[in-house]
């Protein structure tokens, strides 16, 4: 595949495919389990929950032709956006997907006023941590998931230019 072959476009308001949406995430995600804990709200996903996340906030497609190949949820705080089910098909990782997909979350935040974007990854995932820094974010708070005494997550922020 090469970059031209890559689309990157807001969700369609007639898109249908939710049970490839969530196959991707759960693909995408599924090097977490076991590793994280607890374990990711991913798993909770269904094709109705995703429908229903995509109603409230703006969604970006990563496709190749008619594949799907990789998504980001993008949503409207007070002084930013926060991205999350950043994810990427297993087979076509580490070919830039990601980083265009982040780029396409900061082209809408800086459209939309917003200075900032921000994400979250869990503690455990530190290839994680080094990645999003290599692409400009900072840690800026560790949280705890309910019922955890101990940090569970981290925050990342991303000031934008």
């Amino acid at each position: 595949m090469t970059a031209d072959e890559l689309t990157i476009e807001r969700i369609s308001p007639d898109f249908q495919d939710w049970d490839g949406l969530l196959t991707l995430i759960l693909n995408a995600f599924a090097y977490m389990n076991g590793v994280i804990d607890p374990p990711s709200s991913a798993l909770a996903l269904t094709p109705e929950s995703l429908r229903a996340k995509a109603a409230q906030e703006t969604v970006f497609l990563a496709t190749n032709g008619e594949r799907l190949l990789g998504c980001i949820f993008v949503a409207e705080k007070a002084d930013h956006f926060y991205v999350g089910k950043l994810a990427v098909d297993p087979a076509a990782q580490g070919k830039g997907i990601g980083r265009r997909l982040l780029e396409s979350a900061e082209q809408y935040a800086r459209k939309h006023g917003k200075a900032t974007i921000e994400l979250q990854t869990r503690i455990e995932l530190t290839g994680n941590h080094k990645a999003f820094q290599q692409l400009g974010f900072q840690e800026t708070e560790r949280t705890a998931h309910p019922g955890y005494g101990r940090p569970t997550s981290l925050t990342m922020r991303k000031a934008l230019p």
